[in-house]
């Protein structure tokens, strides 16, 4: 049996393992929804558990919206979740931060090679259509889900899981409002840190650099996502900041080669960084 944190932060069961599966199922349940076996004290992600990790393989995306709990309060609904960001922040401090830069450049540049045609082709595209956008002043209100989904679709891609071309706009169906204001304030404090006094603009440039990826596989809401990204990154702030130089020299030398790298670098940068996010904020090395 089991208790499980659903996403309006409310505990249910106990339930038994096939419940949870029904659930992870019907998109109610994630990785990363916590979980706790009855005559346990420790809360755990739902894919850290062997009897569920199976099940997400070929799980659809959970749905945008959130549906409320029926009468009894007997499954947890879908939905942004909503944390105390300085709490979240302790914990994962608390649990210990420990990743490779190397590592995960290593493990991107692999993911890349290993399915190389759909990996490159997915990041190409919105890779275009970030520029295109851009050049057409829209990309404000499209850039963050954009980004989110390809984060979203690279999440899936290091968890061994299938991920599509639909996967990497899956941003724009599981949290546009969201993406859109994350997008927006970011860009702005970085902006304004960049223009009165240029260290404040570097700081908050290396603290939200994890920003897309949090949001979209946590589903909260885009304030408590920055201040979680900014609290955890700044315990490990001059490593974030080596590793932000890194992947932007990867992609510069990548945009050197003749322009045509870039289309290998940035999957690769993009892959790496999701492998980062992984081991700093959930504690985990991807098998893949």
């Amino acid at each position: 049996m089991y208790k499980i944190i659903g996403a309006d932060g409310r505990e249910y069961g106990p339930v038994s393992a096939e419940e949870i599966k029904q659930w992870i199922r019907e998109g109610r349940a994630v990785t990363n929804t916590k979980a706790q076996a009855v005559g346990t004290v420790e809360w755990r992600d739902l894919r850290d558990f062997p009897e569920f990790a199976g099940c997400f393989g070929a799980s659809p995306p959970p749905p945008p919206t959130a549906t409320a709990a029926p009468p009894g309060g007997a499954m947890p609904p879908v939905g942004v979740v909503t944390v105390d960001p300085r709490q979240e922040a302790e914990a994962i401090i608390a649990r210990g931060i420990h990743f490779s830069i190397g590592d995960c450049l290593s493990r991107g540049w692999q993911l890349v090679m290993s399915d190389f045609w759909p990996v490159v082709g997915v990041s190409a595209l919105i890779l275009v259509i970030l520029a295109g956008t851009n050049a057409a002043y829209v990309g404000l209100l499209i850039n963050g889900p954009l980004l989110g989904g390809l984060y979203y679709y690279f999440l899936k891609k290091i968890r061994g899981q299938s991920a599509a071309l639909g996967d990497a706009f899956a941003g724009f169906s599981l949290a546009f409002l969201q993406l859109f204001l994350l997008n927006l304030i970011s860009g702005i404090f970085i902006s304004l840190g960049l223009v009165l006094c240029l260290i404040p603009g570097i700081y908050l440039a290396v603290a939200y650099y994890f920003i897309y990826p949090l949001l979209i596989d946590r589903r909260l809401e885009f304030w408590p996502t920055m201040e979680i990204c900014r609290r955890v990154v700044t315990s490990i702030w001059w490593q974030a900041l080596v590793f932000v130089l890194v992947m932007a020299l990867v992609n510069l030398a990548g945009a050197l080669a003749l322009c045509v790298g870039i289309f290998i670098s940035f999957p690769v940068t993009i892959a790496a960084t999701c492998y980062a996010y992984e081991s700093i904020f959930n504690g985990r090395q991807p098998t893949t």
